[in-house]
């Protein structure tokens, strides 16, 4: 036998011709070479397998962004809502305040049907982009005494809302009617008049979704608890995939069996000082201790402990808050008790000591709280007390100091009320209202607060002569909505505000976590975003039954159009290796069949060192 040569079904140029020496190397591959090729298709087979059946590829892959989208979507989207949309949901709140009621109107999406995640609900906008809410005055306490008019003084909101929800929408669009602090001052018997008249007459004008759980008298902790979740849930802290450098914390989850603590998104505090009352809200992560029996009996009316999510036995959304609020701690009520607390005192000093300080303008007391040279009247107009300002910020937090009314027991703020230790290394906190006032309006501080350099503005503020404040305050120089009252109260409030904060609730002089803030990411948010939330929480185990039922006939369906979309190159390439091992497996086959047809006597040319003649071969 001599040369073998190749005549494939090839192009010309593939033509050749081996010696058979050289062709049996060629033929058989080495069992390195085939446990190679070997592995590369158990791999391959393997990826295939992992996408193809499991379909879990994107979800793995693409969790954290579609968290991220949703977020983005839910603190940057002013779009119109599109009631066109038949998978969109709505929900109704009437805040039913002191001073007037207003009703909101939320949507969200149908669930996606991960009970690990919350309902994403957006407060609904208009045809021109406006948020969908409408007030009315005055407060529902004014009808104590005409509790039969209650349904009729809520009427127009309702109206106004079931004009921008879809009729076909209205009978699975829920209803909560909540009523705050104007309600909680008057008698139960009162209250009940007034809720049994929208319990009675609301469902025969209008067909939301309303029963008689659905209207009630809320506490200051329930509104306070609200307020923290649409705080938190606007700022992203209950989707609790997070990525690197994001702030954590370990949660000890009430009631739970779990030795181990839970790692999970660190929520943000709440900080609210309005006119009248003071409010502070946190998460107490860890299991807390008392220091006596009844600061522990005192400490269950403050801690609330709940789930956000819709399947009571898990516990990622279960959450223990701390809340409470200090009535006459405001801004407003705080100035009201200095200045009955200086005209109560001047007047017995002035009757022992036989002075007039403060009897006329010429022989004014001195107010180290009001800008220097600001002159003020207080007191009835039987008892007016004269006061010009000293401006001495330092001197009038000192004078403040008793009205937080401390005590020398442990874990206690303002009034000696219980308060749990708070983690100021891994801790963050919002201030609203007055917060954000003393350190925006005059001061133009607002945001990350900064204890020292609020306290030099301060003094600076307070030092300056109220002539020119004044002249400041004509050439625009302050906030657009500050007015000569804030600036009068400026100083007062500044330090009011900093002895809260510092000597009140004890944050230290260096911490650095708070901003002080009017909107989270451009928006006012409600405690009725809050309450929506909570209140429709088991909603999802509707969608999440739908979706199991719908996900057992769509899986292979889906799984088929990934790999298809995505994928298709694989198994471009599995065919194509599978084909070089069928094409080497016919190649040792061929060989095999020729050495049969080789003899010892037929190839002396291989000892003799003769030409080798050409066997042709045709494959």
């Amino acid at each position: 036998m001599g040369r073998i040569s190749f005549s494939c079904l090839f192009p010309a140029s593939w033509h050749f011709s081996l010696s058979s020496q050289v062709l049996p190397r060629l033929m058989v591959p080495s069992q390195r070479q085939m446990l190679f090729i070997g592995l590369v298709l158990v791999c391959l087979i393997g990826l295939i397998y992992l996408l193809f059946f499991t379909g879990r590829g994107p979800a793995i892959w693409t969790r954290k962004e579609n968290h991220f989208h949703r977020h983005l979507a839910r603190v940057t989207d002013i779009d119109a809502t599109d009631t066109s949309n038949p998978d969109l949901n709505y929900g109704l709140v009437v805040d039913c305040g002191s001073s007037g009621s207003r009703v909101f109107v939320y949507c969200w999406p149908q669930h996606n049907g991960n009970p690990h995640e919350l309902l994403d609900i957006q407060q609904m906008r208009d045809q021109h982009r406006k948020p969908v809410v409408m007030k009315i005055k005055p407060g529902i306490s004014e009808l104590a005494k005409t509790p039969e008019k209650a349904s009729d003084y809520i009427y127009p909101l309702l109206s106004f809302a079931a004009q921008h929800i879809p009729k076909n929408k209205h009978q699975e669009t829920p209803l909560y009617i909540l009523c705050t602090a104007g309600m909680r001052i008057l008698p139960e018997s009162q209250q009940e008049a007034l809720l049994e008249d929208l319990r009675t007459d609301i469902p025969v004008h209008f067909n939301f979704l309303f029963s008689d759980s659905h209207v009630e008298v809320i506490s200051g902790k329930q509104e306070g608890v609200y307020a923290w979740i649409g705080i938190n849930f606007v700022l992203g802290r209950f989707n609790h995939v997070h990525n690197d450098g994001e702030a954590v914390v370990e949660v000890h989850v009430p009631g739970s069996d779990q030795q181990e603590a839970m790692v999970r998104k660190r929520t943000a505090g709440v900080l609210d000082m309005g006119g009248v009352s003071t409010q502070i809200a946190y998460e107490v992560p860890k299991t807390v201790s008392f220091a006596s029996p009844q600061q522990e009996e005192v400490a269950k009316n403050l801690l609330a402990e709940f789930n956000l999510g819709c399947d009571a036995h898990r516990t990622e959304h279960v959450y223990r808050v701390y809340v409470s609020t200090f009535l006459g701690f405001g801004g407003n009520a705080a100035r009201q008790r200095y200045e009955e607390s200086l005209v109560r005192n001047t007047a017995t000093r002035n009757k022992l000591l036989d002075q007039h300080v403060g009897e006329s303008a010429e022989s004014p007391l001195l107010d180290p709280c009001l800008p220097a040279d600001q002159q003020d009247q207080i007191g009835p107009s039987t008892q007016k007390l004269h006061l010009r300002g000293t401006g001495d910020f330092d001197q009038c937090r000192h004078i403040l100091q008793p009205f937080l009314n401390r005590t020398n027991e442990t874990q206690t703020s303002l009034n000696g009320i219980y308060q749990p230790a708070i983690d100021y290394s891994n801790s963050q906190f919002y201030g609203f209202s007055e917060f954000y006032y003393c350190t925006e309006d005059v001061l133009r501080m607002g945001g990350d607060y900064n204890a020292s350099k609020y306290a030099q503005a301060a003094k600076s503020y307070c030092s300056t002569q109220w002539k020119t404040l004044k002249e400041r305050f004509d050439s625009g120089l302050f906030a657009s909505h500050a007015d000569l009252h804030r600036l009068k109260y400026q100083c007062f409030k500044s330090a009011w505000m900093h002895e809260v904060l510092h000597s009140g609730f004890s944050f230290p002089a260096n911490y650095k976590n708070l901003k002080t803030a009017l909107l989270v990411y451009d928006k006012e948010v409600q405690w009725t975003l809050g309450a929506i939330l909570y209140r429709t929480r088991f909603l999802p185990l509707r969608d999440i039954q739908q979706e199991s039922l719908k996900g057992m006939h769509s899986h292979w369906r889906h799984s088929f159009s990934f790999v298809n979309n995505h994928y298709l190159v694989l198994a471009c390439i599995f065919i194509v290796l599978l084909s070089i091992v069928l094409y080497i497996r016919r190649l040792r086959r061929i060989h095999r069949r020729a050495a049969q047809h080789c003899t010892p006597s037929s190839i002396p040319w291989l000892e003799e060192g003769l030409g080798s003649p050409t066997i042709p071969i045709t494959l």
